[in-house]
């Protein structure tokens, strides 16, 4: 169902099939199957994950999937009830995104043009522009890893200024490229034209052998190499903070939510909203750090 109804990716379907199957084994130690499993058993099962240490965040992830499977399990008439429907979420605290600065990221985009430049002929040379024209397409258009690393090859073929994309869910969104993103996609696809094993290759970001997408693990190991030669720290450097940089940037700037919310594929404008947090508390920041007052203590008048 969830394949066939809601598109949901094969990573998606993968997770579900896990949290179901941990869920479905304690029942079975309960001696009760699904079909008759009560609101107590799904609360029990919770606070088993709960004794073992598992974070609520985690918790409330299994807790989705249950609810998922029973409403399911109730549509199809296996079940007359939802038994989660009387239970809340663990309560969780949701952590603001990593975010590099508008300088850090300037800093990672100009080490990939200088590899570009030094790079020796062949696939050295190839890989050096590949990962210049990734950075600089990631940063332009906030596509999540998945949907940049499967980029097919005609994509730009149409209109080279916008970008179709399928996220989650099947839904469709445009995203406008940058002229600098252009032109690096530009300039790499003319430097992999001269390696004939890739021309018949059906992605835009092929592996060596032109059968396969770059992988999402490959991109992030790239980057976070190409974070050390620039002098950044690695950890803080992944595909998906540059989807959070493009994002938090845009909006201090002025752009409206609603409008990255479109860009970024987000079904629900609250997901959006966490990058407004991510500004408040880097102002917050700023005025702690240096505004002249706050490290004063002031106390109260006698």
């Amino acid at each position: 169902m969830l394949m066939a109804e809601r598109g949901a990716a094969s990573h998606t379907v993968s997770a579900y099939a896990r949290d179901l199957s941990d869920f479905l084994t304690f029942l079975a130690t309960k001696k009760t199957a699904a079909a008759a499993a009560s609101a107590d058993h799904v609360r029990a099962y919770l606070e088993v994950l709960a004794a073992d240490g598992l974070a609520p965040t985690s918790r409330a992830r299994k807790l989705s999937a249950i609810r998922q499977f029973f409403r399911f399990l109730l549509a199809e008439g296996v079940r007359t009830d939802d038994p989660t429907s009387a239970i809340d979420s663990p309560k969780r605290g949701r952590p603001l995104p990593k975010v590099l600065s508008l300088a850090e990221v300037e800093t990672l985009i100009g080490t990939a043009k200088e590899a570009c430049a030094s790079a020796p002929d062949g696939s050295p040379r190839r890989r050096a522009y590949r990962l210049n024209a990734l950075l600089e397409t990631l940063y332009a258009s906030g596509l999540r890893v998945s949907e940049l690393v499967a980029l097919p090859r005609n994509v730009l073929a149409v209109d080279d200024r916008v970008l179709t994309i399928k996220g989650k869910g099947a839904r469709e969104r445009l995203v406008p490229l940058n002229d600098v993103a252009r032109e690096a996609l530009s300039a790499y696809l003319g430097v992999m034209a001269q390696e004939p094993a890739l021309k018949a290759s059906p992605f835009l970001f092929p592996t060596g052998d032109g059968g396969q997408h770059m992988t999402r693990q490959r991109l992030g190991q790239e980057l976070k190499t190409l974070a050390l030669e620039a002098g950044l720290d690695p950890a803080r450097v992944s595909p998906h903070v540059l989807r959070h940089a493009f994002a938090s940037h845009l909006l201090e700037r002025g752009a409206n939510l609603r409008t990255v919310q479109q860009l970024l594929g987000h079904a629900d404008i609250s997901t959006t909203q966490i990058y407004t947090h991510v500004i408040e508390e880097r102002l917050r920041r700023l005025v702690e750090e240096h505004h002249p007052l706050a490290k004063v203590k002031l106390t109260k008048p006698r």
